[in-house]
């Protein structure tokens, strides 16, 4: 959260090609978040987020945006969409249960920086009871009663020795690979009826309902040294932490810096016709407006308000259009950015700037056969062309056409590569056309094929 809105914008081009407009608006809003922190708190209060309605076709990076934008923030985020939800008495899930998600999502993060604080602790205790699995403590060895003979104090303290040389033989790790019994408990996990009209907010009650009456089930395991250590680490772990105060920091998280993309929001809208399952569209928009203007939603983590969460609505928009949303909806995201169609020139971008550009997956994968994979920059502006001109004449799917062409294009060499033990393969222009020109010329075929 302390990186500036340039360097958001940095970070993202490293995977995302174009779109300007998008990333200085995503980014100006997660530098928003930081700021409202740091103002007083009567007037943290006041400060809402702008959310943000991405408009575009698709391929040509509004999801990727979103989820790069979260994993470089460290932010709760979920990404759900529109398409999923129906009106309260359809059958569907309730708009409600994506906050839900999001807490879920927020209470995996906190459980993680918790458990990186008590790591040292819970190592130590994993530690011991390892040399307790190895090397058991009787109770004569353990006593303090005084009256212990002679012969028993020699044993006890020839024992303890023993034990501490195992403690530095698993700190050295010389006993990685000794195979220990570990038993573990688990609860039987209830079968809750989801997707039942009005059920879903009753859901975690039966859930911790059924976890307080389930009998536990005790099994034992063998495993290695090496993997009982990380079981146990997670064990003692979560008995150090806090169980309420990572709930309530979660809950705290989510309400503060949680992000909600909502896709395909495009697909709520309902046609003049209504009838059927557009009578639920129109619904949905009703149900997602009191949740996108602030409103508290029960969990089993507490009540949760949603007056601060970011969200990020997308849709391209290609039979309706954003003014026919609800006035009501639109006016809760202020801020439009339109992306632009994909170009040629893009595509060539696509596939060779970003980090782990489709060209530098493919290398990696063939790698691994012992082939060396060339592209050459004719070959790449060739496919890129091809690219082009299919999603002209086709349905325009943007850069996920590049998927759809690579794999066919590297379909023989994918197949014979385990019998060419090694080589070199240069990918050309000519490469290029010999294995993609018939197909993206005849229309009908290309349908089907690209």
């Amino acid at each position: 959260m302390e990186l500036t809105p340039r360097q958001i914008v940095s970070e993202l081009d490293k995977h995302i090609v174009g779109q300007d407009a998008a990333k200085r608006a995503v980014a100006v809003a997660v530098r928003n978040r930081w700021r409202r922190q740091r103002v007083d708190e009567s007037m943290k209060k006041e400060i809402s987020p702008k959310n943000i309605m991405m408009i575009g076709p698709t391929g040509v990076g509004k999801t990727e945006i979103a989820r790069r934008l979260a994993t470089l923030t460290g932010a709760p985020f979920i990404k759900v969409e529109a398409t999923k939800y129906t009106e309260v008495g359809y059958y569907g899930r309730d708009v409600e249960s994506m906050v839900r998600e999001l807490v879920e999502n927020a209470l995996g993060i906190v459980r993680s920086v918790e458990r990186d604080k008590v790591k040292d602790e819970a190592r130590r205790r994993a530690d011991e009871r390892l040399v307790d699995m190895l090397l058991p403590t009787s109770g004569s060895y353990s006593s303090d009663d005084e009256s212990k003979s002679d012969e028993e104090l020699v044993q006890s303290v020839r024992h303890e020795r023993n034990r501490e040389k195992i403690r530095e033989m698993l700190q050295d790790g010389l006993m990685e690979d000794r195979t220990v019994s570990i038993v573990s408990e688990t609860r039987a996990v209830p079968m809750v009826m989801s997707n039942i009209p009005g059920m879903e907010s009753m859901e975690f009650d039966f859930q911790e309902m059924f976890e307080k009456i389930a009998p536990k089930s005790r099994s034992k395991r063998e495993m290695t040294v090496r993997e009982a250590r990380e079981f146990l680490i997670e064990q003692e772990s979560d008995q150090l932490i806090s169980k309420d105060k990572v709930q309530a920091a979660a809950v705290d998280l989510a309400e503060n810096l949680g992000i909600i993309f909502i896709d395909e929001i495009d697909k709520i809208v309902a046609s003049e016709k209504q009838h059927g399952a557009d009578v639920s569209r129109q619904g949905v928009q009703r149900d997602l407006l009191p949740i996108v203007e602030g409103t508290t939603i029960q969990t089993k983590y507490g009540y949760v308000k949603t007056d601060h969460i970011l969200f990020i609505a997308a849709g391209a928009f290609h039979r309706a259009k954003p003014s026919e949303l609800m006035p009501e909806l639109q006016g809760r995201f202020p801020i439009r950015v339109e992306l632009n169609d994909l170009t040629k020139d893009d595509f060539i971008r696509i596939l060779t700037e970003p980090s782990g550009s489709l060209t530098k997956q493919y290398q990696a994968l063939m790698a691994t056969e012992n082939i060396e994979l060339a592209f050459e920059s004719d070959g790449i502006e060739a496919l890129a062309g091809y690219a082009f001109e299919v999603n002209q004449k086709t349905q325009n799917i943007g850069a996920r056409r590049l998927y759809t062409m690579m794999e066919r294009l590297l379909e023989e060499l994918s197949f014979e590569s385990p019998d060419m033990s090694q080589g070199r393969v240069v990918i050309n222009a000519a490469y290029v056309k010999q294995r993609i020109d018939d197909v993206s010329k005849d229309e009908d075929l290309s349908k089907f094929i690209l």
